[in-house]
């Protein structure tokens, strides 16, 4: 297609390439009989031996202390499969590890080291933040080499993890650099999530949550129905809420007509405006799936203020929360900048500067039915805040944040 604009020439051609974006379920990956690693690290190489290189979360590592030995001893005894380079390399974990370029320079330099080309495997263990920061490494090193993510938190394998974005945090804005590079594959492998502390286990359940509300009721109601159980981290719960939940969100991206994000909004943010800028105020001792869910009740107060959702229905959300072991307030969201402004409130233009364009931020209309709109009532966002600061009060919880 020739297009003239005067005296301008132009040829334009429509690009279109196709993903496959896969999740797999399973329980010791690392175990010697499990192939589902040999598999995915023997695809189409043809007559040479896959390289493979492992990262892996020092916080995963030092909880399962035997989990190095253990990867290279699978790699010894598949050693058809693929050729492990070098013993894992073990890197920090947590937001610390996307505030600086540094790690992501320190991934680069191994990834020379070991010559991984384009038909080798850089596989990461650990939770979304390190997910986030090797992603990055492994999309910009020889414009992209294959990259096997291995969740290792409820959060990062029902939400952050089996996504197709990657970043790190600069200039005081999260994920400001970053890539979107689906990776060769997703292993959720559940035997990770017993090693978890109560307290990032529980996390995670704000994304289900979240997805639950603006996309389907029937699983919001599931998720009343095991309220007690996930509270409780029965494991065949927890299990439940993570398939589910990474369902809805290959689903999102394979279906969303944006999986990129080129336009100006991000329907499974809900509550994010918030939680992004919760987790900066605290200088990250909030986690993300924590901040999630004081966003989800935020917004979810906000919408009942501006009539688009019934109170019943902002109860039933409320309670769930509450129910499933999550904190619905930080204190946070009532801090003031040097000039007497809410700093919270500075979330809203930076959400609307991440994306580009208009804000466009999601609420609800009912449980199950997102809205989107483009402008945020500040005095009725600060009534909301209150709101939940006055529920956190007559509770008489006291919420510790470590």
């Amino acid at each position: 297609m020739v297009i003239k604009l005067g005296t301008v020439d132009s040829i334009e051609k429509t690009i279109r390439v196709a993903y496959s974006h896969r999740v797999f379920f399973t329980r010791d990956v690392f175990d010697r009989g499990n192939g589902l690693l040999c598999s995915l690290c023997s695809e189409d190489r043809g007559n040479r031996l896959a390289k493979v290189i492992v990262f892996v979360d020092e916080a995963v590592a030092e909880a399962i202390p035997s989990l190095v030995t253990t990867i290279k001893v699978y790699f010894e005894v598949n050693d058809d499969a693929a050729d492990l380079v070098c013993s894992p390399v073990l890197i920090e974990g947590g937001e610390r590890v996307k505030n600086s370029y540094f790690h992501v320079s320190e991934v680069h330099s191994r990834l020379d080291r070991y010559h991984i080309d384009r038909h080798s495997y850089v596989i990461a263990i650990g939770g979304g933040a390190l997910l986030d920061m090797i992603g990055l490494a492994a999309a910009t090193a020889h414009r992209g080499v294959r990259h096997i993510r291995v969740p290792t938190t409820t959060l990062s394998q029902d939400d952050s993890g089996v996504g197709v974005k990657n970043g790190i945090n600069a200039f005081g804005k999260k994920n400001f650099i970053g890539t979107f590079a689906p990776p060769h594959a997703v292993v959720n492998d559940f035997a990770f999530l017993d090693s978890l502390p109560e307290r990032d286990k529980r996390a995670g359940f704000a994304e289900a949550v979240k997805v639950a509300l603006i996309r389907d009721r029937q699983f919001f109601e599931s998720l009343e129905s095991d309220a007690k159980a996930l509270k409780a981290l029965n494991n065949e719960a927890v299990e439940r809420l993570v398939r589910r939940c990474a369902e809805h969100h290959l689903e999102h991206i394979a279906t969303s007509g944006d999986p990129f994000e080129f336009g100006s909004a991000r329907p499974l943010d809900f509550g994010h405006w918030a939680a992004h800028k919760l987790e900066q105020i605290s200088d990250y001792r909030i986690r993300h799936g924590e901040a999630v869910a004081v966003g989800v009740a935020l917004d979810t107060i906000y919408s009942g203020l501006v009539g688009l959702l019934d109170e019943r229905s902002v109860e039933r959300v409320l309670n769930l929360l509450t129910e499933m072991g999550l904190d619905i307030y930080a204190s946070e969201l009532h801090n003031m900048d040097s000039h007497g402004d809410r700093m919270i409130l500075r979330g809203l233009e930076e959400f609307r500067e991440h994306l580009g364009g208009e804000l466009t931020v999601t609420l609800l209309e009912s449980i199950g039915r997102g809205v989107e709109v483009h402008s945020m009532n500040l005095p009725k966002v600060v009534t909301a805040m209150d709101t939940l600061r006055d529920r956190f009060r007559a509770s008489g919880q006291r919420i510790v944040v470590a």
